[in-house]
């Protein structure tokens, strides 16, 4: 029996851990299993095709609601070309509402539901002796008069599963991959919203396999590891000996963490701060709501004051990037609330400050609870909400162009001195500057046009000249400043024309060289040569002296050479000096 295993993946950098559980658990009575992934870019009669040629017996797909839809269209067509072939469903996106999937999809034989490794290894045993699947626990299957659901199988004792992470091949391949990993089940929360809340108690792996599992992976190189458990943090001395053991043994790794904040220990805080590599972790915080109301109504504990602190104490470290999560939709959070959220929320500088939208997931408190908040929302995967009671179409259209510029302008770093000075004295709020910044981009048409950096930065100097934005020259310099420094390599062209001309820029440079030491001692110790100020510098007299700005926050009108050393692949060096 030929056993194949697949996925559409997000991203071709993405990999499944679904998958490679399930062959481990399986491959001793089934060494065969092959893991097929692609992704959901790719065209679908190119994956038609291989996994076509691949001749199987048996396909099981892994569903999430990033895949489910192009997943769908692949089975039909494999059920036109092999209609023999069983397709085998499984993962959160099918493991609800079984009787909707049987009914919409008629070319699914089976569905694994809930965790698969056991039952999908009794189904293949079950499939190779030619025996009714009725006594498989955890499915659902089709017959000729229709389909059944089977009970749930019991919960294993997760030290019963294999390592996914074990075969030589495979691990060669995940080098320059997303590894997901996972060292518990479960989450101890019941947000409405969440699929994780679903499922009570949080069962964990031995924590010497984890640490064997995590030094294989590191030791083949592997250059980023996603930790999906739910709430990492929840058992203090588990979480710290992680994080002790990847500190003294990462070799240049990066880890993910989503964690709860405000449960987080003084100690393990501090621990991180004293002695966390800078870069190494990287933190994924959902906040979702700071409206007590609202989330009270999904069941979300959350001490905010709690949660700033931790946040704000992992910023001043400067070692660990932090990534926070807003949820917009929740029930009873209108516009005014949801404003209120996004700027306390703000108010903490995170790296990156994600918006999403409440997505309507079968199975959830939330769904089941759609009449009761009026929700309205899209039929198929994502199932993300158009409206509901509090918070009209309209609305959900203006907070969608506040995620557009709020990506573009705050995630992508880049332009961080201009933004912080915008939102903090030009705009009433942070919210209020990529508001207004995002009706006018959508207003210009600029959300169906592509842009490069260049581009970025022109059309936000003629959105605030539009508006007269005071100090627009104090802004053009910051504009400058953060431009020049979004570049390892010596940018070859710019969105403005300089204020230097050649000859002036000859003399400054034939300067920089007789009296380096007149600069800066930090330029002197550089020790360039002319040659190399033309060719690894760039140079532009700003109006404004920005190093007292930096400083004090003073905006001092001083003509001021503004000089950057770009030398790859090292961060450039900026200098600044009054003219």
């Amino acid at each position: 029996m030929k056993i194949v295993l697949s996925t559409l993946n997000a991203k071709y950098i993405h990999s499944s851990l679904a998958l490679r559980y399930l062959k481990a658990y399986s491959q001793k009575e089934f060494p065969n299993i092959e893991i097929c992934e692609y992704s959901i870019n790719e065209p679908l009669m190119t994956i038609l095709t291989d996994l076509y040629e691949r001749k199987p017996d048996v396909i099981g797909f892994s569903c999430y609601i990033w895949n489910i839809e192009e997943t769908i269209q692949l089975i039909q067509m494999l059920k036109k070309v092999r209609p023999d072939l069983t397709i085998v469903l499984g993962g959160p996106e099918v493991s609800y509402d079984i009787s909707y999937w049987f009914n919409r999809i008629e070319e699914i034989d089976v569905i694994v539901y809930g965790e698969g490794e056991a039952t999908f290894l009794h189904l293949l045993q079950t499939l190779q002796k030619g025996e009714t699947l009725n006594q498989v626990q955890g499915i659902a299957y089709r017959t000729e008069t229709g389909y059944y659901i089977n009970p749930p199988r019991p919960k294993l004792d997760l030290n019963q599963i294999p390592s996914p992470y074990q075969d030589e091949e495979d691990l060669a391949s995940l080098r320059d991959k997303i590894v997901y990993f996972e060292a518990s089940r479960g989450c101890p929360f019941s947000c409405a919203y969440c699929l994780s809340s679903v499922e009570t108690g949080v069962r964990y792996f031995a924590i010497d396999r984890v640490k064997e599992d995590l030094f294989r992976l590191i030791q083949h190189g592997v250059k980023t590891i996603k930790f999906v458990d739910r709430t990492f943090n929840l058992n203090k001395k588990y979480a710290m000996e992680i994080f002790q053991f990847l500190i003294e043994n990462h070799q240049g790794t990066v880890f993910q963490f989503e964690i709860t904040a405000d449960i987080m220990k003084e100690d393990v805080l501090q621990y991180l701060v004293d002695h966390a590599p800078k870069g190494v972790f990287r933190f994924e915080i959902g906040i979702q709501s700071t409206n007590d109301y609202t989330n009270a109504l999904v069941n979300r504990k959350q001490n905010f004051k709690k949660l700033s602190q931790t946040v704000l104490k992992i910023k001043e470290s400067g070692k660990i990037d932090q990534h926070l999560d807003l949820i917009a939709g929740l029930p009873k959070e209108d516009y005014a609330s949801f404003r209120n959220t996004f700027n306390d929320v703000f108010a903490l500088r995170p790296e990156e400050l994600q918006l999403g939208f409440l997505k309507m997931l079968r199975g959830t408190k939330i769904w089941y609870e759609a009449e009761q908040y009026g929700y309205v929302y899209q039929d198929y995967a994502p199932y993300e909400i158009l409206k509901n009671d509090d918070l009209p179409f309209d609305d959900v259209i203006r907070l969608k162009r506040v995620e557009d510029v709020l990506e573009k302008y705050w995630n992508g770093h880049r332009m961080d001195q201009t933004i912080e000075y915008l939102v903090d004295k030009e705009f009433s709020s942070p919210f209020d500057f990529f508001q207004e910044f995002g009706d006018y981009w959508t207003a210009k048409g600029w959300h169906r046009i592509g842009h490069q950096l260049e581009t970025l930065f022109l059309r936000l100097l003629e959105f605030l000249q539009d508006r007269q934005t005071k100090h627009i020259d104090f802004i053009v310099s910051l504009m400058k400043f953060d431009y020049f420094l979004n570049f390892t390599h010596k940018p070859r062209k710019t969105w403005w024309e300089f204020a230097i001309s050649k000859q002036k820029l000859n003399d400054i440079f034939k300067q920089l060289v007789q009296h380096p030491e007149r600069f800066s001692a930090q330029f002197q110790m550089l020790g360039l040569s002319e040659k190399d100020l033309h060719k690894h510098t760039m140079v532009e007299i700003l109006p404004y002296h920005l190093g007292d700005y930096f400083e004090t926050g003073a905006m001092v009108k001083q003509d001021t050479l503004f000089l950057v050393y770009f030398n790859p692949p090292k961060e450039p060096i900026y200098f600044l000096k009054e003219v």
